[in-house]
């Protein structure tokens, strides 16, 4: 390699290809943990050492020039070597200490998880966990977590996954909610049960008509993301709520809904972490002991 092409600091592309992709100063230096003002030390500094200029301000919007345009591809090149780089080091580790991240739905995170961390925390007091509790599905590849807990399996080639447990799903309700609809005898006849859904979206209703229900947007008048809000609402009898089998059953004020009628679906959970990652020490050692635990932390 010519040492001597290379005319720039490569952490000012690091602060370029952030701002580039924050779109403005504020934003990319709050991710990167940097002042405003040092953020823009460097970008004017790789504008210098380059002799382009990268951004022109519009209002109060930052935006790339065309040379800015033309590089900012090369500079998402470098950012994805850097992280693929980072993988491999941490992956090189071999001792049982430093930080582990765990990503996990709200519903497992209140349910399951604090008997699997106090597991581990007894068995290796030199790992600190972080917890990112998120309902979506953390990219992984991104480090946005080190490993996850979730209910379908992975796509991407380098990932791996383990099936740890299958989380059969109910509808949960009070049973004084529930007894109103104690004469019905068809999944169909339900047309004026309230369910609490997670958006307004029709795929819930879909899937659950396809199993008989007979369900419209109107029997989804509540809607929120934030399962334990979910979990609370249906105990003040505003409707049913979706919740794991191991999950409901330790709701002593919940009871499950319409069971004789197969008002069920079951999910495979998936224990997943990035390739590289699980030749790391802790790591591995933090992803084994979840798979060990996991079913005795669900009863």
């Amino acid at each position: 390699m010519n040492w001597n092409s290379i005319k720039f600091d490569w952490n000012h592309i690091r602060s370029f290809l952030a701002t580039a992709e924050e779109g403005s100063l504020s934003a990319a230096a709050k991710v990167l943990g940097l002042t405003q003002p040092t953020l823009s030390r460097q970008i004017y500094a790789l504008e210098a050492e380059l002799k382009l200029m990268l951004f022109e301000r519009v209002g109060q919007r930052l935006v790339l020039t065309e040379s800015g345009v033309e590089l900012l591809q090369h500079a998402r090149s470098m950012g994805a070597e850097a992280l693929k780089f980072s993988l491999a080091a941490t992956g090189q580790s071999q001792q049982l200490e430093g930080t582990v991240t765990l990503s996990v739905s709200e519903l497992t995170a209140t349910y399951v998880l604090p008997k699997i961390l106090s597991t581990i925390r007894e068995l290796e007091p030199g790992i600190r966990i972080e917890v990112v509790v998120t309902n979506n599905a953390s990219d992984l590849k991104k480090r946005e977590a080190d490993i996850a807990i979730r209910s379908f399996y992975p796509k991407q080639n380098d990932l791996i996954a383990k099936k740890i447990g299958e989380e059969v799903i109910w509808l949960y309700g009070t049973a004084e909610y529930l007894q109103a609809f104690s004469e019905v005898s068809q999944l169909s006849e339900l047309t004026d049960i309230q369910l609490i859904g997670f958006d307004d979206s029709n795929t819930v209703i879909d899937i659950l008509n396809q199993q008989g229900w007979a369900l419209n947007q109107k029997n989804f008048s509540l809607l929120t993301s934030f399962q334990p809000l979910q979990v609370e609402l249906c105990k003040q009898g505003q409707g049913l709520v979706f919740m794991p089998e191991d999950m409901g059953n330790r709701e002593p004020n919940l009871v499950k809904a319409f069971a004789d009628m197969g008002a069920t679906m079951t999910l495979d959970v998936w224990l997943v972490s990035h390739q590289e990652l699980r030749t790391s020490l802790r790591v591995r050692r933090v992803f084994d002991l979840i798979a060990q635990h996991y079913s005795n932390a669900v009863i």
